[in-house]
């Protein structure tokens, strides 16, 4: 079979799957998130939480236990990275600096999973299994827990209470992430992926020398890594190490995982308030976009003409692992860098300008085609929101979103969403290239330089946690200032996100009327779609020009 069959091939298996998936886990989403019975187990952790997860709360008291939660984590692992050498199954290494142990922290507990060390060589079993992958499981959790309270926004009226933080966490991390986690990881070990609690295990090569293989509980993390779209590796290469991600195979099932949940849960957003057609016209803006990047990101890797030698070879693998080759490396690329995973199957800043330019505006696009878990659903519906205002500023009336009337205060609070990321980013892009040691840890000069530093600070606004390679990040400057800025990005926008719902929840529904939008029509669809693009455009634009643009006219 030839390299283009084999790649439709995957990419028809990988959609039909999520097609067969979409329903059933997003009606199970949608039983989790409105159910009032709790399980026994629940009720366990709640008394051991002392918190009580009968109680409907308003949208201050949710964020506060969701900020409480995410601060006690942050501590929690800190001290753990920290203290890692008095542990068991520490194998022996170091404390993690405090610089780079708040960076981890940080990372982890706000699902960006950016990574400043090498896994295998910088943390014991223990942590791995006790620190970042519970973090994997909650972080994962509270992000649709987020999304879950504005879609209660919508559908409750005259109150400001939007669910139960706890319960909401609690139940997603029983009920759904820990058993379909623990399916994969069996799945994952039988396909090829090591899971033990070996140390380094020295054998005899086939030159007569020697190497060290190091052993550890890969499949059980590999598994909530990308399902929870958290995406940090076991080990330094991530998902291109063959421990990792041994073949085709394993390849399909990590981008099914990482897919399977943020293209559900728009059938969850659309059972839960009632309207079916609501969530397909969510699910066919993210699916439109997520095509388009995967036909650029392949064309522009398949067929790369200002390179004499790449076009020779008919593609550019530079930076690709055979294994895979161009198909499953670029639909790899995409899906992590559009659902906030970041786990890497190969090294981004090996692809071409248009390519890894394509990967930069994944990110840019907020991550919500289909985005995170959670994240990418409440971020379409904020951009959902802006649509519609726009909408409603063309023919001259008050617009309205599923029965609930934007007014200023909800179009603030949206703004302010908007506003965060691109701040984060482009504040922190500017900072890193006025001074001169930071522009020092730049690999590359000129425009690769700059894409390298951009990406950075992208992959860290937004949550996503991939690297484009090519920079020099463990520094406590960089250690430090992307940690601040992962921790802004993940917790800022989740303020205007509860705002908003605790909002929408204390209105009165509006009837519908001639005037009202339509949402669930193609014209919706393409609107949305168009304010998608039209923002990140305008805003990332000059900073886009300087960076993938300029290497790629060059």
């Amino acid at each position: 079979m030839g390299d283009t069959a084999a790649g439709w091939l995957q990419v028809t298996a990988l959609v039909v799957a999520l097609a067969l998936s979409h329903r059933p886990l997003g009606d199970h989403l949608a039983r989790v998130l409105t159910t009032e019975r709790h399980w026994r187990a629940e009720r366990l952790v709640y008394r051991l939480g002392g918190v009580n997860g009968d109680v409907d709360q308003r949208w201050p008291v949710y964020l506060r236990g969701l900020l409480a939660f995410s601060l006690v984590s942050v501590l929690f692992l800190y001290a753990f990275l920290r203290l890692q050498d008095r542990f068991l199954l520490s194998l022996g290494r170091k404390p993690v600096p405090a610089d780079l142990a708040f960076n981890t922290a940080a990372s982890f507990v706000t699902n960006t999973n950016w990574q400043a060390y090498s896994g295998e060589a910088a943390l014991g079993h223990l942590v791995q299994m006790a620190g970042l992958a519970v973090q994997n499981f909650v972080s994962a959790a509270v992000g649709i827990a987020v999304a879950a309270a504005l879609i209660r926004g919508f559908t409750r009226n005259r109150t400001e209470r939007v669910g139960n933080f706890w319960a909401d966490l609690t139940r997603l991390v029983l009920r759904v992430l820990l058993p379909i986690a623990f399916v994969f990881a069996l799945v994952l070990v039988a396909a090829g992926v090591i899971q033990n609690l070996h140390g380094a295990h020295g054998i005899a090569t086939v030159a007569g020398g020697h190497q060290s293989l190091p052993g550890g509980p890969v499949a059980s993390q590999e598994a909530i890594k990308e399902l929870g779209t958290n995406g940090g590796g076991f080990f330094n290469a991530n998902s291109a190490h063959p421990f990792e991600n041994p073949g085709g195979l394993t390849n399909l099932i990590e981008i099914y995982l990482m897919l399977v949940i943020p293209f559900s849960l728009p059938r969850t957003f659309g059972t839960m308030v009632g309207d079916h057609r609501q969530g397909y016209a969510i699910v066919t803006v993210m699916v439109v976009l997520w095509a388009a990047s995967v036909a650029l990101v392949t064309a522009n890797e398949l067929h790369r003409t200002g390179s004499p030698a790449g076009h020779a070879a008919g593609a550019m693998l530079e930076g690709k692992e055979t294994r895979f080759g161009i198909w499953a490396s670029a639909l790899f690329a995409v899906s992590t860098t559009l659902t906030s995973c970041g786990a890497v199957n190969s090294a981004h800043d090996s692809y071409t300008p248009g390519g890894g330019g394509m990967t930069l505006f994944n990110m840019m696009l907020g991550e919500i085609a289909p985005g995170g878990t959670g994240s990418g659903l409440y971020g379409i519906l904020i951009l959902a929101v802006v649509a519609v205002f726009v909408a409603g500023l063309m023919v001259g009336r008050t617009p309205e979103y599923l029965g609930k009337k934007l007014r200023g205060q909800e179009v603030r609070y949206a703004s302010l969403y908007l506003l965060t990321t691109p701040a984060l980013v482009l504040v922190g892009a500017g900072l890193a290239m006025a001074l001169p040691g930071e522009r020092a840890a730049m690999l590359n000069p000129g425009a690769h330089g700059f894409t390298e530093v951009l990406y950075a600070l992208t992959s860290a606004a937004n949550n996503n946690g991939s690297a484009f390679a090519g920079l020099s990040a463990d520094t406590v400057w960089y250690n430090t200032v992307l940690g601040v800025v992962m921790l802004l990005g993940r917790f800022l926008p989740m303020v205007f996100v509860l705002a908003l719902a605790g909002s929408l929840a204390g209105q009165q529904p509006v009837p519908v009327t001639a005037g009202t939008l339509p949402t669930h029509r193609p014209q919706f669809v393409g609107l949305l779609t168009g304010v998608t693009l039209i923002v990140v455009g305008l805003t990332y634009f000059p900073a886009l020009a300087l960076g993938p643009l300029a290497e790629g006219l060059r």
